[in-house]
């Protein structure tokens, strides 16, 4: 439905969904390495494309986030229990808080699969592999990601392996509050007392409701 190149670091592509528009943001993070200030400069321009999202569309935000994420206790709502790795760099926390600013969730996290099938990245001497590209999507839409996992097998010649999205559209179902039944306590109609006044109280509503049908009959003609 549309491309639009952001800038060197994001692009955004619309693709027409059966239920839900797919709106996925590319992007490529700045490394560790880089300071403080190109950081936070990149995430304010990821913050703006996003805000241009229609909000009923399923939003992806894929690529090059240079994060490694680990397991503390702090970001459990947002990635759940299946990184790669046990602590998160600065590039990690930023990442879990832009979820949580956007009540977002780092689906490539949720699913659980080997190592090999976890890191995204690996290094020159094949020594160290690293999980640092990630998938962030809405967190009213996270049931439509069936799972993320790494392809080692094709080759895209580059030193990341090629990940893998899958997609199941479906309209999203809220939950109704739950309405607590009452019901009858029985062993009252066996005390006369409480027995005539429930009678006299049913009585009453009978008669109420046969004068508003009058009326409403009335009104008809």
């Amino acid at each position: 439905m549309g491309f639009e190149a952001i800038n060197e670091r994001i692009c955004k592509l619309c693709l027409k969904g059966k239920y839900h528009n797919i709106t996925i943001i590319n992007i490529h993070a700045p490394t560790e390495e880089k300071d403080e200030e190109t950081k936070e400069r990149f995430y304010a321009e990821l913050q703006q494309t996003q805000e241009k999202v229609p909000k009923h569309d399923l939003l992806i935000t894929l690529c090059y986030y240079n994060a490694e994420i680990g397991r503390e206790r702090a970001y459990q709502k947002v990635i759940r229990n299946h990184t790669l790795h046990d602590i998160t760099n600065r590039n990690g926390e930023l990442v879990c808080e832009y979820a949580i600013a956007n009540d977002m969730v780092v689906a490539s996290t949720f699913f659980q699969h080997k190592n090999i099938h976890k890191g995204t990245w690996k290094s020159p001497d094949t020594l160290t592999l690293n999980q640092i590209d990630h998938v962030v999507v809405n967190n009213n839409k996270k049931q439509m990601i069936r799972d993320v996992r790494t392809l080692r097998g094709p080759n895209c010649d580059l030193d990341h392996f090629l990940v893998k999205v899958i997609v199941k559209q479906k309209l999203i179902t809220t939950q109704k509050e739950f309405v607590k039944k009452l019901r009858w306590n029985i062993s009252n109609l066996q005390n006369p007392d409480k027995f005539g006044a429930y009678n006299k109280r049913v009585n009453d509503r009978l008669e109420n409701q046969e004068e508003i049908q009058n009326v409403a009959g009335l009104a008809k003609y």
